[in-house]
């Protein structure tokens, strides 16, 4: 199978039929062997009638229905799961992604051998005030410490290849996060694709402000299991022995200080106070350290590591 489109969907049964007939035109008109995987994460409207007539209609379109809502990143693992295609694209439901864009980014995959090709979507139609400018912030946030120069890492329209979302597991809200995730797996021919962008012609937005404050939690918590998940002593360790080289430096000053001047006052001191502050808080950081050791030692995935290829074996 060429390609796999994952669309992941919360009360969209309005935009679902256009969506699906605009994305059969492209993939027909390209001779595409192709499959559209919806996966309904817990809608209240009649979004799983829509897609059951569908898929009614057209073998190719399949469906996945939540029991409740679990968020985008749950539907996308699950949409991974279930793809065959050699190339998997993800887009939104709403009709604001450009199924014309499809033989674009697989020809990126496929032709030009990049992992991972995200949709930039340069000029939007979103509110400047609630979308436009916490997104550029927060983008440039992720720029910044991922290493990766994508404009828009919110962009829900992506193009991967196969390995890649067989590889990776997204969970939580880190489906903000998957050009993040993908390189720390190894996959590092990552790029960007400008892309249209379209008006919202259904129904409203399912995201709210509280999405960049996760975004950018979710952005350091993804940034830590991926340099420490598998040796979170190399951090916790290295602070704590820190931490605890500065208090036994300040209390070593305050023995000898008091060794010289009998009359020296310890506990008047601010000094004091920040060495044993330090310390409490340096052995606390290497406990935390050695706990998540032997948490690592004993989790089922201690000893997965992804292998590219393997000869005579």
């Amino acid at each position: 199978m060429d390609i796999s489109i994952v669309i992941p969907l919360l009360n969209e049964a309005e935009s679902l039929p256009e969506l699906c007939q605009w994305i059969e035109r492209v993939v027909n008109a390209n001779h595409f062997k192709y499959e559209i995987i919806l996966i309904d994460d817990g809608s209240t409207d009649n979004s799983w009638e829509i897609i059951e007539q569908l898929a009614a209609n057209n073998p190719n379109i399949k469906g996945i229905k939540f029991q409740r809502n679990y968020g985008k990143s749950a539907a996308l693992n699950e949409g991974f799961k279930a793809a065959k295609g050699n190339v998997i694209i993800t887009m939104d439901a709403d009709l604001q992604d450009s199924p014309d864009e499809i033989p674009a980014l697989n020809q990126m995959i496929m032709e030009e051998g990049f992992d991972l090709v995200s949709g930039w979507k340069k000029k939007r139609y979103d509110n400047k005030l609630t979308k436009n400018i916490p997104s550029k912030i927060f983008n440039a946030a992720a720029r910044w410490s991922s290493g990766i120069p994508l404009h828009d890492f919110n962009c829900g329209l992506k193009a991967y290849r196969k390995k890649v979302v067989k590889s990776i597991e997204v969970y939580g809200e880190m489906h903000r996060y998957i050009p993040v995730i993908a390189k720390w797996a190894g996959f590092r021919k990552i790029t960007e694709k400008v892309v249209a962008h379209q008006p919202r012609k259904y129904g409203v937005s399912k995201f709210g402000w509280e999405r960049f404050i996760n975004g950018f939690l979710d952005l350091a918590t993804i940034s830590f299991v991926s340099r420490f998940g598998k040796k979170p002593m190399h951090f916790f360790g290295l602070w704590g022995t820190l931490f605890f080289c500065i208090g036994l430096v300040s209390s070593i000053y305050l023995i000898i200080a008091k060794i010289i001047e009998t009359d020296f006052s310890l506990t008047n001191r601010p000094i004091f106070y920040i060495a044993l502050t330090s310390m409490i808080i340096g052995m606390q950081l290497f406990l935390a350290g050695f706990i998540g050791e032997l948490i690592a030692r004993n989790a089922s995935e201690r000893n997965v590591y992804l292998i590219e290829e393997k000869i005579h074996l």
